[in-house]
């Protein structure tokens, strides 16, 4: 597995907070390491970046390559439990413990102040890292996420891949789901572009703020006008996102 890091100047003067992100389909680390123009903000705040990869890489398994919605470059941040994804596609536990302990052993990395964001299908693997790990995580934002996975195409292709055709098991990797039951209690930003051609049938924005706001989540959904799915959407509010987690991972 690769990854990029970006180590501000300011671990000179010893560990400093880190503030992952997951990006979507088809993307590998460098999508925001080299688009985003987020080094600027993370310099600015003394944030250390993680971008890990989205999915395991040199495989090579049936299958894995032939659709970029599914397999290679799409592994929705989950941990497979059917053959023979299950064996490789563990991305859940390579980010949430694999990829922490590495960095831990290798940079000046603050384990107690930690944060994550992420875009489409990283936006998706941020809110459902973040609402099963509450304690860990202190901020927590996201780029048009995918936020019902068990409702939309793309998540009930991966899923079934992934899992399998029983349904009752998908909720557990569902933001909208998994919300009343999370204990997450500070506040999340989204931003949604309106121009988005993914919208109104993969992304569905509305039915999370309906989730959030029955489970008394605090969140500011905002809604861009004129904005897609790109990476000049992401790099025009990178900045708020990380004034936003700056505001957590930079406090007692």
């Amino acid at each position: 597995m690769e990854f990029s890091i970006y180590l501000p100047p300011q671990v000179e003067a010893g560990p400093r907070p880190v503030l992952y992100w997951l990006s979507g389909l088809t993307c590998t680390w460098a999508n925001f390491t080299e688009k985003a123009g987020a080094q600027r903000y993370a310099a600015e705040h003394g944030l250390i970046v993680v971008c890990p990869d989205t999915s395991p890489r040199g495989t090579d398994l049936p299958g894995e390559h032939e659709a970029w919605d599914f397999g290679s470059g799409a592994g929705f941040y989950i941990d497979a439990t059917v053959d023979p994804w299950s064996r490789y596609y563990r991305m859940y536990t390579y980010v949430t413990e694999e990829l922490p302990a590495l960095l831990a052993d290798a940079f000046p990395v603050d384990r107690r102040r930690e944060g994550i964001c992420g875009h489409s299908m990283g936006g998706h693997g941020a809110l459902t890292i973040a609402f099963k790990n509450p304690q860990r995580f202190r901020s927590l934002s996201a780029f048009a996420p995918i936020v019902a996975p068990t409702h939309v195409p793309w998540g009930r292709k991966a899923f079934a891949g992934y899992f399998g055709a029983e349904e009752a098991g998908w909720v557990a990797h569902d933001a909208c789901e998994l919300a009343a039951a999370s204990g997450w209690r500070a506040p999340i930003l989204v931003d949604q572009g309106l121009a988005d051609p993914f919208l109104d049938v993969q992304l569905q924005p509305e039915r999370f703020a309906a989730a959030c706001s029955t489970a008394g989540i605090p969140l500011t959904l905002r809604r861009q006008e004129g904005y897609d799915h790109s990476y000049y959407f992401i790099a025009t509010f990178i900045g708020d996102h990380f004034t936003h987690h700056a505001r957590y991972l930079l406090g007692d």
